[in-house]
């Protein structure tokens, strides 16, 4: 495993970060999620991503039982906050209550004093950008979090974000947005953004949930028991990936990761880390081996000839808009 500084802080954690969205409490039984969990540490994981509307709150839960007796000072906890966790008109957003009241149910759930970065999972046009800032510097100066980051928000909302933070003297060191060689919205303004303001990725769907692993094929049925059958909640995603354009060009990307060595998968997480933005690439996995096989693109430094001619092939069919990042909210208050 190699590992990076999280933007231009202090903070450093391992290049695969371990994630468990679709996958424990839902998809895969304890007892799966648990040798998962193992196999990220066995391959020098120490970086682990989670969220309190996971699996409507059992992810967390299950991820504090997988770590426990793990040596805390060697693990790297992310967790968030914003989607609902409840019926309740506040138990969602990110106004000061739902911040302060999530923030300790997280740490119960997860069996820890602290996190080590707290995220905003959107962003909340409902809450004004000052109330949760400094609901987050309470979070931070309490000791439960020791650094803020985001999720999905654009570059304005990250560049406003990051001047309260200043004021406020806590660190907001990370923007979580997806990215992968098919989806690039983030290179046209959250990068450059973030490149200026010393914030670094920690981007999901680095492999756009198995489409760059090559397994869906063009024209082909799909695999039993993958992402794209599965009901709670994968397949809404991975369907804008599944058409046949874009398949058959995912395709054409297999001789270059012969070349460089890699299976499709480990191709892939290499290619968003060969960012220099970007601090980690979550993966996550319903097998160990899963794990263990991307946590193998780790350290790979690929060819910028390949690089280019994996852009190249897939060009036509990339998404690079930046309007696609933007905060997906209510339309109407609750």
């Amino acid at each position: 495993m190699e590992y990076r500084h999280l933007g231009r802080s202090g903070l450093v954690i391992s290049e695969i970060a371990y994630g468990n969205w679709l996958t424990h409490g839902s998809q895969v039984e304890e007892d799966a999620a648990l040798e998962c969990v193992r196999a990220a540490l066995d391959a020098g994981i120490t970086s682990f991503d989670t969220a309190d509307v996971y699996a409507k709150t059992r992810a967390e839960s299950v991820l504090g039982r997988a770590l426990k007796g793990e040596r805390r000072e060697g693990l790297e906890i992310f967790t968030k906050v914003y989607w609902p966790t409840g019926p309740g008109k506040n138990d969602r957003g990110l106004s000061r209550k739902h911040i302060m009241e999530s923030i300790d149910n997280s740490l119960r759930r997860l069996q820890t004093d602290y996190v080590d970065l707290y995220q905003a999972h959107r962003f909340d046009s409902f809450t004004p950008l000052e109330e949760t800032m400094e609901a987050f510097a309470d979070v931070v100066h309490s000791g439960k979090a020791h650094y803020i980051g985001v999720s999905e928000w654009s570059a304005d909302q990250i560049r406003a974000a990051h001047r309260l933070a200043r004021e406020l003297r806590i660190p907001l060191v990370s923007s979580q947005p997806q990215y992968s060689m098919l989806w690039r919205v983030i290179e046209g303004e959250v990068v450059p953004t973030c490149e200026e303001l010393g914030i670094g990725q920690i981007v999901w769907s680095p492999i756009a949930q198995g489409v760059l692993s090559g397994k869906y094929l063009p024209g082909g049925q799909l695999p039993a028991g993958s992402r794209a059958t599965d009901d709670k909640g994968g397949a809404g995603m991975i369907g804008g990936f599944l058409r046949d354009e874009v398949l058959e060009r995912v395709q054409l990307l297999k001789p270059l990761a012969d070349e460089a060595g890699l299976t499709m998968a480990q191709f892939a997480v290499a290619w968003v880390l060969n960012n220099s933005n970007v601090s980690a690439a979550i993966v996550g996995a319903s097998r160990p081996e899963q794990v263990a096989e991307n946590a193998k693109a780790a350290g790979v430094r690929l060819d910028p000839a390949l690089v280019a001619k994996a852009d190249e092939i897939l060009e036509p069919v990339a998404v690079t808009d930046p309007a696609k990042t933007r905060a997906q909210t209510p339309k109407q208050r609750p």
